[in-house]
């Protein structure tokens, strides 16, 4: 499922691409994959809108239009953006195409379709931003801050880090990376984390989710970026999919289990106390 460096990931270089843009139409190819809004609807109410900005929030794309209203896309595990030159074809799993009118395309890709779409007016977004906890990129994420976030709680760290409510953005795959980078056991309940443990964590959070953006995400499977390659992350995991693999700081095997918060957990039980 993509997380924050792939959302990211998608995010910068659709910018990039269409920023500035005006959407000259719109094809709704599978309409089950739209919330809150019916195909004319969204035709009628982006068509000759502008793009201001793409950007992204927690695990989502963000598009802002210049009509004041916003493009949600929730990628769900295999959703995609891929911009394509004029005469493009269409892809057999495209959801919603967005044609420019320069020629290029905004494609919408999603195997399963269990993403979502959403077409949100400036109070719509607002209630969506507020059901969402602090960006672990921004300047405001500290180590304080994730102590207040986690304070009290007696559910695990995993967890807790990965609750989007708390903290944006971390999923499963990052969560193991960052445990296992500050040395703290996924299973200990949030009130037993230390200020100097807080501390550690957020530096291992920020650091991981860096080098994953710059190495355009991590590719298992399907994710592929908007020019449709894998991102290069796998290749520097060091916990997540190498259970049973030597840990790379002490050589223990890694250990996976189920049990932490129903998803695969793989840490060291040597290295993380």
């Amino acid at each position: 499922m993509p997380e924050l460096p792939e959302a990211e990931t998608l995010a910068r270089d659709v910018n990039a691409a269409v920023r500035g843009r005006t959407i000259a139409q719109v094809s709704v190819i599978r309409a089950d994959v739209l919330r809150g809004v019916k195909p004319a609807g969204l035709r009628r109410r982006v068509t000759g809108a502008r793009i201001d900005k793409v950007w992204r929030r927690a695990k989502a794309v963000v598009v802002d239009l210049s009509r004041g209203e916003h493009l949600v896309v929730g990628l769900g595990f295999t959703g995609g953006l891929f911009v394509e030159p004029a005469g493009a074809t269409a892809d057999a799993y495209d959801t919603i195409r967005f044609g420019f009118e320069e020629g290029i395309t905004l494609s919408c890709r999603d195997v399963r379709r269990l993403g979502r779409i959403s077409l949100l007016n400036e109070r719509a977004f607002s209630a969506f931003d507020a059901r969402l906890g602090l960006e672990p990129l921004s300047p405001h994420f500290t180590g304080a801050a994730l102590s207040a976030c986690i304070r009290g709680s007696v559910q695990s760290i995993k967890k807790l880090v990965m609750d989007q409510r708390r903290l944006a953005g971390v999923g499963n795959i990052y969560a193991n990376e960052a445990l296992w980078m500050a040395r703290i056991d996924p299973s200990r309940p949030g009130r037993s984390i230390s200020a100097g443990e807080s501390d550690d964590l957020r530096d291992a959070i920020v650091d991981v989710l860096g080098r994953a953006i710059a190495a355009r995400g991590t590719t298992f499977r399907d994710f592929r970026d908007s020019r449709g390659e894998r991102g290069q992350f796998v290749f520097q995991l060091a916990a997540y999919g190498r259970e049973r693999e030597p840990c790379l700081r002490c050589g223990t095997r890694l250990v996976m289990t189920h049990a932490i918060d129903g998803r695969a957990t793989v840490f060291c039980h040597n290295c993380q106390r």
